[in-house]
């Protein structure tokens, strides 16, 4: 593909995000599955492209309005070439040609905005602290209560591209069989610092590359996912639920602690999810996983099983906002957290997953949010309403990862440990203590 026609393919590719409602990975996904005619290459250019649009939304928007542009796809896509390639009018002319298989070639005024962005830089002096970070409004006060001075480099941070990490199901493979398939075939992947299992690769690729994901050697999950399943702490032969199993990412690290022995319950309200997540489990050669589709997080089932499980995890439904290096355009889908719902949701789903738990049985509660209101602010109340949990602190469950601790919690950013914002809080209920009914 010649670099005209890669831009051409990009612009439709940010247009195919903007339209679409699902996460830009998924339509990139669906997107290229579609373009047999692209190959490795093509991928890793066309996906370096779009990320680096997305990643940059606010200051190429305020530059536009500046310039009295509309930020539509094309023009953010001419002020990025402009400002963080450095392209002049000139070089941006011969890209936007009009030929075949090329974008269309540029207007009088597209023109005049090139001349006017020639020498610029994406960030600018006049920038607001946000701008430059990239940070929604709605989150903007509620990130620099929780970062403070440390605000600028935890934004920073989350405007780096991620690396690939991948977890190694030791049911079908070693981490170190992996790594040398990995460098056998010219990539250079590197043990995770801190999960066990956990392999790491520089940058993003076409995961047909991969064969040790078809063959279910392999699961791609983030290394502060992997950690948060690591806090469950599930042995062979207990009995488990994961309570908003989703894609049954952290389901298949429990169950792979677990060495096919007991039983895993994953849980969820949305039966397409569970029907994908199964796939996966057949996959990974699992046979100990079990699903649950719930009506509510109040569902009878809860009721019927309660105090009959030795660990309960609870992946709340939350803004995501750890995840927005990954997911940059999620930062931009909602003009606010949701919060009016999202947050008595999580009480709620907190509140009715507990009665699961046994009496000396773990409960976790995690989110990939980076927000207080959705974490610690969510277990003080759940604890001083719940006085027969206790929080047990992630140094004592997994001394190996203190460094990822924040007082009793694991609390995972992107700057100071380079994977997604996660948080986790583990809390026990105490021997003897009656489970409720609530």
């Amino acid at each position: 593909m010649n670099p005209a026609a890669r831009l051409q393919a990009a612009l439709e590719l940010i247009e195919e995000v903007e339209a679409d409602a699902r996460p830009a990975d998924a339509v990139v996904s669906a997107w290229f599955k579609s373009r047999r005619d692209l190959n490795d290459q093509d991928f890793g250019e066309l996906s370096e492209v779009l990320y680096a649009v997305l990643r940059s939304q606010a200051r190429l928007t305020w530059h536009l309005a500046k310039q009295r542009r509309e930020p539509t796809a094309r023009n953010r896509l001419l002020a990025w070439l402009a400002l963080s390639e450095g392209k002049t009018r000139e070089q941006v002319e011969r890209l936007f040609n009009g030929g075949r298989f090329a974008a269309a070639a540029l207007t009088e005024g597209e023109a005049t905005l090139l001349t006017r962005l020639q020498g610029g830089t994406l960030d600018h002096p006049e920038m607001s602290e946000a701008v430059l970070g990239e940070c929604p409004e709605w989150a903007w006060g509620p990130l620099q209560s929780r970062f403070g001075d440390a605000f600028a480099r935890e934004m920073a941070a989350m405007l780096r591209a991620p690396s690939l990490d991948l977890r190694v199901n030791p049911h079908k493979a070693t981490r170190e069989a992996v790594l040398e398939a990995l460098r056998r075939i010219g990539f250079e992947a590197q043990a995770c610092r801190r999960a066990p299992y956990g392999v790491r690769l520089p940058r993003k690729l076409s995961l047909a590359r991969l064969p040790m994901l078809k063959t279910g050697e392999v699961e791609i999950q983030d290394e502060g996912s992997q950690l948060v399943a690591l806090l469950v702490g599930a042995e062979a032969g207990d009995r488990v639920v994961d309570f908003c199993a989703g894609a049954g990412g952290k389901t298949l690290a429990i169950a792979s602690q677990m060495a096919n022995k007991g039983v895993v319950i994953a849980c969820d309200v949305s039966e397409p999810r569970l029907k994908r997540a199964v796939q996966r489990f057949r996959g990974a050669g699992l046979h100990n996983i079990q699903t649950r589709l719930l009506t509510s997080e109040r569902d009878k089932w809860v009721k019927r099983h309660k105090g009959g499980f030795d660990r309960v995890l609870i992946d709340a439904p939350c803004s995501g906002t750890g995840t927005w290096r990954r997911n940059p355009d999620a930062r931009w889908r909602t003009e606010d957290a949701g919060f009016e719902t999202l947050l008595p949701l999580q009480a709620s789903i907190l509140d009715s997953a507990s009665r699961l738990v046994k009496p000396g049985g773990r409960l976790v509660y995690a989110t990939c949010s980076l927000l207080r209101e959705e974490n610690e602010a969510q277990v003080e109340v759940f604890l001083a309403g719940h006085p027969e949990f206790r929080v047990v602190p992630v140094g004592d469950v997994a001394p190996e990862i203190t460094d990822s601790a924040h007082g009793e919690y694991l609390s995972l950013t992107p700057a100071r440990h380079e994977t997604d914002g996660f948080f986790a809080a583990v809390m026990v209920r105490e021997v003897g203590a009656a489970v409720g009914e609530a």
